[in-house]
């Protein structure tokens, strides 16, 4: 199975590489990044820069899609070949996906009217004006239309081991699992704003200004 990861500039390097750290593992994938045009791409903070290998016009029926989110997400709500690209694949996919605020993307292209959806929890409102139902959930599955959204970033790692479940069985994403040893014990119980103080939520802002 092809598995077709979009790259654009000022997305968040770990929606992409949480789920093909969990997808590359599996013999029975075959990952691909993919852009508008071959060449790096540089993420959110322009830290790191990541290579697309193929064009949305060389990748026409990809088995799933991996949409992932980040700042420059905002930058395709109004139409782009991305946009384009989701919405003209998506007939032929087993399963399209997104992480964090990819599910912008996935909205904008028309995969998510009247559907439940989830993405970061700073983007919920973004989500809604474009038709769908963000809910708390940090994965969102709908296999009968062969959509799933993940919540922020990290979210994508746990949306590719229930994709090998999917789409392989249950022992292939244990094992996957187990392979990049995700085993979670945050030293925090911090993973959303109604678990965190104003001095955090403050903390947040902060960072968020300097990124963007």
């Amino acid at each position: 199975m092809q598995v077709a990861i979009p790259l654009f500039p000022r997305l968040t390097a770990l929606d992409a590489i949480g789920p093909y750290e969990v997808l590359q593992r599996v013999p029975e994938f075959d990952v691909v990044f993919v852009g508008a045009e071959r060449g790096e791409v540089r993420t959110e903070n322009g830290m790191l820069g990541l290579t697309v290998d193929a064009t949305f016009a060389e990748v026409e029926r990809p088995d799933v899609v991996v949409v992932p989110g980040g700042v420059g997400s905002r930058d395709h709500l109004e139409g782009s070949s991305l946009v384009d690209w989701v919405a003209a694949v998506h007939p032929t996919t087993r399963m399209t996906t997104s992480v964090c605020t990819g599910s912008l993307i996935l909205a904008a292209a028309g995969l998510l009217t009247g559907r439940t959806a989830t993405t970061h929890w700073g983007a919920t409102e973004i989500l809604a004006k474009l038709g769908a139902e963000p809910v708390r959930q940090r994965v969102v599955a709908h296999p009968e239309q062969r959509i799933i959204t993940a919540a922020g970033v990290a979210a994508g790692i746990d949306m590719g081991i229930r994709l090998v479940a999917l789409l392989v069985d249950e022992v292939a994403a244990q094992a996957a699992q187990l392979g990049i040893e995700y085993d979670p014990e945050p030293p925090y119980d911090a993973g959303h704003p109604d678990k965190v103080g104003p001095e955090v939520m403050a903390r947040v802002r902060e960072f968020s200004a300097v990124r963007r």
